[in-house]
């Protein structure tokens, strides 16, 4: 099912194994720009979220007792449904607000959705002593094998946004074909870890990174105060100016990474993406401000038939504001649902 989309050109089902009918991504008046693209959708306002949801926490790894936080929009017989489960990206929580957006267009169409916070995130800091990273991939595992024995679900599809999109594509490749997962998306993913890292410190990329950085450093000082047997006090590690020296300093110290290259390497999806083998489609654009592509990984993507990847000329990072009117201005939120619906069958399972 492998093809790279002809940029600005339909997205017609030509390539080898895509599904018909789905519309190319012509950006919005104005917002050809990859950061204004960026900033603009993390601002635009948004329909309101309404949705109730069973909040559950699941054990995740039973050596340390860490859980993850799920908040679970269960239809009627929910086994045969097709069941999202998605992964927000870094420093985000399942009330991110694409996250709440995609939940609301899968609900509507009849599926189940679990929307997963990584351990710490969406104000769970108490559950786990341990920090998060990219490539806690089995805690997303062990979320589905719990929901699929509990309701006996029978299709599973990951979603997942930038560092979540590493997080799903990775588990994907884990996995293979093993049920009852059958399809993954994932927006904007950070699949080379590494050059995303030293992207984000380039000078244009800097106020992205200070606003990352800053929701780090209070999210570890926090941790200090819960767990103080475990983590030194910030003065005692000393100024960490960027991603990759708070992951040298501190995710690497206390996750037991040599370095933040060696957890760039051990974490990064771009290691498995050539096995993952059920339906998968990557979405990138050549604009993002910080995912970057290394040659090698390009390659396997483009190698593996499994993979649709959509590489769009804009569209900035997990943007995609579309020159369609009303809620279809997130082509990105919409060409997912289409994707899962065309590859996975029916919401309903009918």
């Amino acid at each position: 099912m492998n093809s790279q989309i002809p940029k600005n050109e339909p997205f017609d089902g030509a390539g080898p194994g895509l599904p018909a009918g789905f519309p190319a991504f012509y950006p919005r008046r104005g917002l050809r720009n990859g950061h204004v693209q960026t900033i603009v959708a993390n601002y635009l306002p948004r329909p309101t979220f309404r949705l109730a949801a069973q909040a559950e926490t699941v054990e995740v790894d039973p050596s340390d007792r860490s859980r993850v936080l799920c908040h679970c929009h269960w239809q009627p017989d929910p086994g045969p449904r097709l069941t999202l489960l998605l992964v927000h990206g870094l420093e985000g929580s399942s009330d991110s607000r694409y996250v709440q957006a995609i939940t609301a267009r899968a609900w509507a169409i009849g599926c189940n959705v679990i929307r997963m916070n990584m351990r710490n995130c969406g104000g769970s800091d108490a559950l786990t002593p341990t920090l998060y990273h990219s490539g806690l991939s089995a805690d997303a595992g062990v979320v589905m094998r719990h929901y699929t024995e509990r309701f006996g679900l029978q299709r599973v599809a990951l979603v997942g946004y930038s560092m979540g999109g590493n997080l799903v594509l990775k588990l994907a490749g884990e996995w293979g074909s093993a049920q009852p997962l059958v399809a993954v998306a994932a927006v904007s993913p950070a699949v080379d870890l590494a050059p995303g890292a030293d992207a984000l410190h380039e000078p244009a990329n800097r106020a992205y990174e200070w606003n990352f950085l800053r929701g780090l450093m209070k999210r570890y000082e926090r941790k200090v105060s819960l767990f103080p047997h475990i983590y030194v006090p910030a003065r005692e590690i000393g100024k960490v100016r960027s991603i990759r020296e708070f992951d040298n300093k501190i995710l690497a110290r206390y996750w037991g990474f040599r370095d933040a290259d060696d957890y760039y390497y051990r974490a990064a999806a771009a290691r498995v993406v050539d096995r993952i083998a059920v339906p998968a489609m990557i979405l990138h654009a050549e604009d993002d401000p910080f995912i970057r592509l290394l040659p090698e990984t390009r390659a396997k993507i483009l190698a593996n038939p499994h993979i649709a990847f959509v590489e769009t000329a804009h569209g900035g990072h997990c943007a995609y504001l579309s020159n369609d009117p009303g809620n279809e201005i997130h082509w990105a939120e919409a060409t997912v649902i289409r994707y899962l619906l065309a590859v996975a069958g029916p919401a309903d399972g009918s």
